[in-house]
Formats: structure tokens, sequence, C-alpha cells
């Protein structure tokens, strides 16, 4: 069973009883563990009991086979349905799932979790297909579904946000789901769960954060300083930023960029009217930019990052190479390092 984006939340507070197995494969490795500890909530009384709870990793599978059954049909001690996690799955197990799926005994609830597939993956394609099956696809939040995540997050904790804090914060976060609550905590913390959260308190929190090492690599980009951007870029992915949320950082701020060079009048006014605002320790280099910069020598670097991003997605792509090249090819070229040059 292929779910659609818009029954996801549902099949998640809900998977029925006759799903026996769920695929959940994409680059986002903290949507995965957040959606397996949601399905975990709802099938195990208990998620701290060790007897209703099994992980497998996959090259155990391959060794073992028969592993996945016998976790499938042990029973617990109190009643109820088992949850087996089996992790970094591959094609390589395919036939071991198809065999559990075609009626393999008991009843417990099983997760495989599994990095980007393609469309041809046999897993990919069992899972989409069985009736007693489903599958999930994880991928990173784009600025809406972030949006929404962020208000969400609020909402939940009984907190309220001004509309420039969460269009801030939208801007910043989105590499990783767990890495993206961990900052909206840290956020919440900040402001002690009282009043509403405003920009202040977003920047306060997020402005000296691993992930604003994305601002860093944007900037250096649309700057041509090549120097910082071969500094920020291995910072930025080893702080845990995917290849993929680094290209849509600098699209996302040449996109900024472009508003404000292509929208008439003065560059200062058109900044002011930017939401989120410019932060304060870029507004410079941000000026810089949106003057140097030619709104159709922007559109076309902004093509290239969104050709960077669809062959980064294809399984087997060297991603950090391709992002690293495209971003040293923008930077090579970017108005500014011409004139300087010069």
């Amino acid at each position: 069973m292929k779910l659609a984006a818009r029954q996801v939340e549902e099949f998640l507070q809900n998977p029925g009883a006759a799903v026996r197995a769920v695929l959940l494969y994409g680059p986002d490795a903290g949507l995965r563990r957040e959606r397996s500890a949601a399905m975990l909530a709802r099938i195990v009384a208990d998620p701290n009991d060790p007897f209703c709870i099994s992980e497998i990793a996959s090259a155990q599978l391959k060794d073992d086979p028969a592993r996945l059954a016998d976790e499938a049909a042990a029973l617990t001690f109190g009643g109820g349905r088992r949850f087996v996690r089996v992790r970094d799955a591959s094609d390589k197990i395919t036939p071991v799932l198809k065999d559990f799926l075609a009626g393999s005994p008991g009843e417990a609830f099983v997760v495989v979790e599994a990095d980007d597939l393609p469309a041809r993956s046999t897993l990919r394609k069992l899972f989409e297909t069985e009736k007693t099956a489903a599958a999930l696809a994880c991928y990173h939040d784009d600025l809406r579904s972030l949006d929404a995540v962020v208000r969400a997050f609020f909402a939940e904790a009984g907190v309220g946000i001004a509309r420039d804090a969460a269009a801030f914060l939208s801007s910043q976060l989105g590499g990783d789901r767990e890495l993206t609550r961990r900052e909206l905590e840290k956020v919440l913390l900040f402001t002690g769960g009282d009043g509403e959260v405003t920009l202040a308190d977003a920047q306060a929190c997020v402005g000296d954060s691993a992930l604003l090492s994305l601002d860093d690599v944007a900037l250096a980009t649309a700057s041509g300083n090549l120097a910082a951007l071969e500094r920020a870029l291995p910072r930025s992915l080893k702080e845990g930023n995917a290849p993929v949320s680094v290209l849509r950082a600098v699209a996302r701020h040449l996109q900024r960029v472009h508003a404000v060079a292509g929208g008439g009048g003065s560059i200062e006014e058109a900044m002011r009217r930017l939401r989120p605002p410019v932060f304060w320790k870029n507004e410079a280099a941000f000026k810089a930019q949106a003057e140097a910069w030619r709104p159709e020598s922007l559109a076309r670097a902004m093509d290239r990052l969104m050709e960077a991003e669809a062959t980064c997605k294809r399984s087997g792509a060297p991603a950090e190479l391709l992002a690293s090249r495209v971003l040293l090819e923008i930077a090579a070229n970017a108005p500014g390092r011409r004139r300087r040059a010069g």
C-alpha cells in the first residue's frame, strides 16, 4: 500500500489491525525515527518494556532469514502485539520480507527502516503493492511543511508564536526532523513556555546554532568567497545538514536576494520588506550581494541548484560531491567575486 502525503498522519494515529509491516524510507533519518516512535506508542502499551520490542539489523536477516518470523511469532508476557524494528534495510532482504508477508505466523507489527530508495527498489515495490504492508516516504521538510511543523510544535505546547518568528525558524531549520525539534525545544525552554515566542526569542536561541552554518554557506556562495565556502561547507555537512538541505538553503537565500535586487526602489527599502528580516549580522553582506547580482544571473544560479538537488536525490549519487561542485561553481562566477578580481 502506497500512502499519499495527506494520508500519513491519519495512518500514524491508526495503522489498522490488517497492516503487518511498514517501510519507512527516505533521506530524513530524524523523520524516520519520529514516525517509528509514533507507531511504537500506538502498538505497544509500554514502550519501555523490552519483552514487547525487538530490534534486528538487516545484516542479521541475511545470515539468519528465519529470525524475523521467529521474533514476530514470539509472545509478550502481558499480551498485545509485539513491535519488531528492522534497521538499515535494503533490497537484499526483500525475499525475507516477501516470505514474511506471505503468511508467517504471529501478530507482531514490523517496522522496516531504510535510507532513500529509488522507485525501482524491490523492497519499496513490495511494500507499495502488498495489502498488508505500507510504504511511507520520509523526505526533508520544505518551507511549507516546516512552517506547519513549527506552528504545530508550539500549539501542542500551548504557546503562541509570532508570524515573523515562525518564518525565521522555518528558514533556518529543516535539515533533519529530529534536529529541528531539538532547536524548537531550545526556544521553548528559553521562553519558559509562557506568552508568545517573538522573533528576538527565535534569533537568540537559533542564532548561534549549528544549523545556522547554512547561512555561512549561503553567504559565502553568493559573495563569491571561495575560501569561506571551503571552510563553511564541510562544517555544515559535519554538523548534520544533508547536501540537499544545504542546496535548498542557498536557493532560499538567492530567492531573497532576487526579491531585493529585482524589486525596484532602494535596496534598503526592499530589505526592510523581507520576512523574515535579514539577520542583523548579515545585513552588510546581503546588501552587497543585492547590489552586485542581476536578476537573470540569480535565476540561472537557482536553476543550477534545482538541477543539482534532483541529481542528489538519485540513488547512489555522490550527493556531497555534487553539492560541493555546484556551490563552488556558483561562487566562482558570483558577480561580486568578478568585480573584486578586476
